[in-house]
């Protein structure tokens, strides 16, 4: 069959991400033996063009849609990216009768609710790889669709689970330009490629979403394939990466596997990560660095061991200042993160964090008030037992949590801390 694949956000949020997801789902295809076209949206102000003429000149039998972004998480500023998504499937309607399939990680946040927003013809939540390849055959068979895992139908909903990926090393890796496409700008030695060596988060964070997109269980790609795959990058010129596992020293063997690999390859790359706070050591944080790493992402939220208990983090605030003390030793920046005004926050556990965070010496802070309510966490129990939200609220529309009583004065606060220092970053009311 011939096949479509979209990325339908068309915004940059903070840096330029590069569609990984649909990449992958885009070389699960093509390895089942179908014809793929792929097209990324991002940056482009008017994507009716791109989607007639790519439309136009396919004449695609299936198109999925991938939805990543459903908002800018910015309570103050909230820009729902949605409606643009909504646009285009309208202008895909208009140019074929292929039928529409959403997916991506902001789609399986909301399965139903955005399959319903957005009136695509199917969803699929969680891991396309599998599930997008039954659905192609079933299609080619004209046979029923709706026992997939994880698929979705406007009118009857989902009637089998989704299951996880356990063996992702049985899915191909996507490859630069054939499977993710790559923009004009910026250029190839200044990007920063999106790539994922494990799947799957256990921490489950109060107010964490990645469960409903990963899952809980962590699944690992074997470190010599992920060497093989930043090899054929970096023969097509890309030098500069982004791992986007949720914890990348989680656990800290395989994240000291991985390092070794690289290292043991020979490549020449730089590369950022994120990591949780705990159980970091100097043999992993120098592994890291000799690896390339040059930056890490230190989501530590809170110093106040009162509210990281409301948030269900496993690490304390000695942790996170042994972790940023390690890696400044290895010469890797440090880039933190404050999410003030959650459950449990006052003013007295707000500027505890901000003195601590302070405190830290850390070469960046960015500061967050307010925090996004997503569906099926802990959060939103909170949000609903305090009356915040209703229980029938799908939260496709975006809502926050915050201390009512707190709101302006954090907003006051967190910009004038940010004004008197250079490297923090708030964007202010």
């Amino acid at each position: 069959m011939k096949v479509l694949l979209l990325s339908a956000n068309t915004e940059t949020i903070n840096m330029a991400v590069l569609p990984v997801g649909l990449a992958g789902v885009a070389a699960a295809a093509e390895q089942a033996g179908h014809e793929i076209r792929v097209l990324n949206l991002m940056g482009t102000n008017d994507p009716a063009p791109a989607l007639k003429n790519t439309i136009s000149a396919f004449s695609p039998d299936v198109i999925g849609i991938s939805l990543r972004n459903i908002d800018d998480q910015d309570m103050h500023h909230t820009r729902f990216l949605v409606e643009p998504v909504k646009q285009i499937i309208a202008a895909c309607r208009q140019l074929t009768d292929a039928p529409l399939v959403l997916g991506g990680a902001g789609y399986s946040i909301f399965p139903q609710a955005a399959l319903d927003y957005l009136q695509a013809d199917i969803g699929i939540r969680g891991e396309g790889e599998a599930a997008f390849i039954q659905l192609l055959q079933k299609i080619s068979e004209h046979a029923d669709v709706s026992a997939i895992a994880g698929l979705y139908l406007p009118e009857t909903g989902c009637r089998v689970e989704r299951q996880y990926i356990r063996a992702l090393h049985a899915h191909p890796v996507p490859l630069p330009d054939r499977h993710l496409p790559i923009p004009p700008t910026p250029g190839r030695s200044e990007l920063w490629v999106p790539f994922q060596t494990r799947r799957g988060c256990p921490m489950n964070c109060s107010y964490c979403s990645t469960g409903a997109i990963e899952g809980r269980l962590i699944r690992k790609i074997p470190p010599e394939r992920a060497v093989e795959a930043l090899s054929r990058y970096t023969e097509a010129g890309f030098t500069r990466f982004f791992f986007v596992d949720n914890t990348f020293n989680l656990p800290p063997a395989y994240a000291e596997r991985l390092c070794d690999a690289i290292i043991n390859s020979g490549l020449s790359i730089a590369w950022r990560s994120i990591v949780y706070p705990w159980k970091i050591t100097q043999q992993l944080a120098s592994k890291m660095a000799e690896a390339g790493c040059t930056e890490v992402s230190l989501g530590f939220e809170s110093g106040s061991e009162p509210v990281l208990k409301r948030l269900n983090k496993r690490f304390r605030p000695p942790d996170v200042r042994q972790a940023a003390n390690i890696f400044k030793a290895c010469r890797i920046a440090r880039m933190g993160f404050l999410l003030l005004g959650g459950p449990g926050e006052t003013r007295e556990t707000a500027l505890e964090s901000l003195h601590w965070a302070d405190s830290l010496g850390l070469d960046n802070m960015k500061l967050t008030v307010g925090i996004r309510i997503y569906p099926d966490t802990a959060l939103a129990t909170t949000a609903i037992s305090e009356g915040i939200i209703a229980p029938a609220d799908d939260l496709l529309i975006p809502k926050f949590y915050i201390q009512p009583e707190l709101k302006t004065w954090l907003y006051e606060t967190a910009a004038q801390w940010a004004a008197q220092r250079s490297h923090w970053f708030f964007k202010s009311p």
